[in-house]
């Protein structure tokens, strides 16, 4: 069962975003997930679908096969059916199912929430839309990490050299006086 959230709040686009997920190539939204968001219990969300069959089309909303349900919960570190958690397969809602659902749930909260949702999925939409700015934003970034690098060549460099041990000075060749020794090694 999902809890409710605390009366006139509504979620955040953060925790919308991270109710959407991709399943079978397509932008879904779990049961639990939508009931959760709308403050009422998974189950009274599913008795609404159920009642308005007619209104969720597969396309809108399907339930999700075994398989499907097993890699969720591989994917979410959620409890196992054998050890409380669903006895049931969760239903999953495309876009236009979370929009038909605002006519099936009244509630002023699921209502304010389904906005948000759809802003959420349109955001989205956008995002995967506007492949030019993020080609845009990635060669930024790889001309950045290009003059970076070339600066990290020059640090290494540097630090090489500062790390090498110097050159031993070289003994002079010939014979010097006991006093001229010191005074030519220093001037050499």
């Amino acid at each position: 069962m999902a809890k409710k959230k605390p009366a006139g709040q509504i979620a955040t686009v953060e925790e919308i975003e991270r109710s959407i997920h991709v399943i079978r190539g397509q932008r879904v939204m779990l049961d639990s997930d939508l009931a959760r968001l709308y403050g009422v219990p998974t189950k009274r969300l599913n008795e609404q679908v159920a009642r308005n069959c007619d209104r969720f089309p597969d396309d809108f909303a399907h339930q999700l096969t075994a398989q499907e349900v097993t890699n969720l919960m591989s994917q979410f570190a959620t409890s196992s059916l054998g050890h409380g958690g669903r006895r049931k397969r969760p239903w999953v809602f495309t876009e236009q199912g979370v929009a038909m659902l605002s006519s099936v749930l009244r509630s002023p909260t699921a209502v304010r929430v389904n906005v948000e949702i759809m802003r959420t999925f349109v955001r989205l939409r956008r995002l995967m839309a506007t492949p030019g700015e993020l080609v845009e934003q990635i060669t930024k970034l790889a001309e950045t990490v290009q003059l970076h690098d070339h600066d990290i060549k020059v640090i290494s460099q540097v630090l090489r050299q500062m790390i090498e041990q110097p050159a031993k000075p070289r003994k002079s060749i010939g014979f010097h006086s006991p006093r001229e020794a010191p005074a030519n090694t220093a001037s050499k």
